[in-house]
């Protein structure tokens, strides 16, 4: 047994915390930028401040108040779309810690950009430095351009530019899929694993893995970030293979 052995969180969760972008869009709303994770389920916990999020999926535009307590979560393929009324903090939890690190979420820009990888690359990358917060907000009109007719087809009814952005949105991430499936059975899966190798010693008696229990504090390792939805506090866990952010 070793003090300095690494402790993932449980079941390989990611965690960040984020302050929803105040900045207006072209509708007149400030957030963050509309995308969707293709591997992920995500949940808000709100801590601070209202909002709402807006979430497009095959049944429909759906609108959720966000206030202190609230917890809302969606499952791969719901586009979301953080908007900030008064201060809006979430803390936000990630399925499969590892994957949204690794390009699981897709942002909703424009069919012509997501057609073309490189294209897409160049949006969605941001410069570090002081350019950074300028190219996040380009980054965020991008992809509410795009959004905007996604939402507008399902208010009318029609889900098929929706699912014109899943084939899109699939179609850039599969040469990094081979990659995601090693990031799963590294972490979440490997998590599940233990539990089951843990029931097994509990029911043969062992409790040796009790005795080896260790606790851990884990700051944020880096502040005010520019994430997809607002400013992340992230953090990175030494001796695993993950960081905890992604949104």
């Amino acid at each position: 047994m070793t003090e300095d052995r690494p402790i993932p969180l449980p079941g390989a969760i990611g965690i960040s915390h984020v302050d929803c972008y105040d900045w207006p869009t072209d509708d007149g709303l400030g957030g963050g930028s509309p995308h969707l994770h293709l591997a992920c389920t995500e949940a808000y916990v709100v801590t601070r401040g209202e909002g709402v999020v807006q979430t497009l999926s095959t049944a429909g535009y759906r609108e959720d108040e966000l206030s202190p307590g609230a917890v809302v979560w969606f499952e791969p393929g719901t586009v979301h779309r953080m908007v900030g009324h008064e201060a809006l903090r979430v803390t936000v939890l990630m399925q499969n810690s590892g994957l949204p690190e690794a390009g699981d979420a897709v942002f909703t820009f424009p069919p012509k950009i997501l057609a073309d990888p490189d294209a897409y690359a160049e949006a969605a990358t941001l410069p570090d430095g002081p350019d950074a917060e300028a190219a996040a907000r380009r980054r965020r009109d991008l992809a509410v351009t795009g959004y905007l007719p996604l939402r507008d087809a399902l208010r009318s009814g029609d889900p098929e530019p929706l699912r014109e952005f899943h084939r899109a949105a699939a179609a850039l991430v599969t040469p990094r899929l081979d990659h995601w499936k090693k990031l799963w059975r590294d972490g979440a899966l490997a998590a599940a694993e233990r539990t089951g190798a843990g029931l097994d010693a509990l029911a043969e008696g062992d409790v040796s893995e009790l005795a080896s229990s260790r606790v851990r504090l884990a700051r944020p390792s880096r502040s005010g970030g520019h994430g997809m939805c607002g400013w992340r506090d992230e953090y990175e866990i030494p001796g695993t293979t993950v960081a905890y952010g992604g949104e």
